[in-house]
């Protein structure tokens, strides 16, 4: 068998395990030999689906360019732009109220320690299909209903879906755009971007699952914003995805910066809006894995790019309850494609 076939025969075992519906998979090299778009179960290779957290990396880029621009700083409390939200009690540690110096460097880096509002009632409704819209104003209250997780800086990165909440009103504050329409004209109509978008409606692509339930939750996923309510298609996401990793956003210094790795959970590193995934040797029978920069989600979407070999992997399952899914079968893909790619996909 070619590659293209070994592939498509992966991601069909994989949709048909069970409690999974669909599997999208794009791979691809820097240098166009290995082009490999398919899909397995009840889905096409075209359908548009929700990204989730991977969200996370457009509202960075958005960020990053206000920072480059002097707009905004990252040392910059949150609180001198939304000067109209009252962010007293959202981050008491030991006492100690932090909501009022947070900065925008420590949401971007996880840094802040916030308790992530969607561990309240907000995941259980969704996995349950309970729908419902929230604003910003329902994400402070989930958060501060909640405990923290840690004092900000404190050495390490707390994953926080709070924190882009907030970082996506200082988009607008900054912009005086929503964030979808920061996001078309600063990141989709420059790369060309026509099946991008933030959701919004009833059309949220290919149908979200948690286990054999089917989700009908468009206004929660809407809600999201800037931690995880965009919709895409495999080819605009690697056309972003290696537009993010070439640097064509913003400047190769900023690059750098946003890859300052903190521990997050095992095996995952953060940076600014990113995910850094390196397993040790010890877990690989010794054997070396690729480092993979990107990110995924909570739906078991991922976006991620290997950049010793130079090759893009993206798709999703879109199911709730397998979000560390993609980790093992991205390393599957990687090794397929390392094994058997030598000669370009047709």
């Amino acid at each position: 068998m070619d590659l293209e076939q070994i592939l498509q025969k992966l991601i069909d075992e994989e949709a048909a395990k069970p409690k999974t519906h669909g599997v999208l998979l794009r791979v691809h090299s820097g240098d166009d030999r290995v082009d490999f778009k398919r899909s397995a179960g009840h889905a096409t290779d075209d359908t548009r689906f929700p990204i989730a957290s991977i969200t996370k990396m457009f509202t960075a880029t958005l960020i990053m360019q206000l920072v480059e621009e002097t707009q905004i700083d990252l040392k910059q409390s949150v609180q001198s732009i939304l000067t109209d939200v009252d962010l007293s009690g959202l981050h008491v540690v030991k006492g100690v109220d932090y909501g009022a110096t947070l900065t925008i460097g420590q949401l971007l880096h996880q840094t802040s320690g916030l308790a992530d509002y969607y561990e309240d009632d907000l995941a259980t409704d969704l996995k349950a299909g309970k729908d419902r819209s929230y604003g910003l104003a329902d994400v402070l209250r989930m958060t501060r209903a909640l405990p923290p997780q840690a004092r900000p800086d404190s050495g390490r990165s707390y994953y926080s879906d709070t924190n882009f909440q907030l970082l996506g009103a200082v988009i607008e504050r900054a912009t005086g755009q929503n964030f979808d329409q920061a996001l078309q004209s600063r990141i989709c109509v420059p790369l060309g971007l026509t099946q991008t978008e933030v959701l919004n409606g009833t059309d949220v692509g290919l149908p979200v699952f948690h286990k054999d339930h089917m989700l009908e939750v468009p206004q929660i996923l809407s809600s999201m914003s800037a931690d995880g309510s965009i919709i895409s298609t495999l080819d605009e996401m690697l056309i972003f995805l290696r537009a993010f990793m070439q640097n064509q956003m913003f400047a190769p210094v900023t690059a750098a910066q946003m890859r300052q790795w903190n521990k997050l959970f095992f095996p995952l590193n953060y940076g600014y809006g990113l995910m850094r995934i390196k397993l040790p040797r010890w877990l690989t029978l010794f054997r070396a894995t690729p480092e993979l920069i990107g990110h995924s989600g909570a739906s078991g979407s991922f976006a991620f790019y290997a950049p010793a070999t130079d090759i893009y992997v993206i798709g999703t399952f879109n199911q709730t309850d397998a979000p560390r899914r993609p980790i093992k079968f991205m390393f599957d893909v990687l090794s397929l494609v390392a094994k058997h790619g030598a000669s370009p996909i047709q």
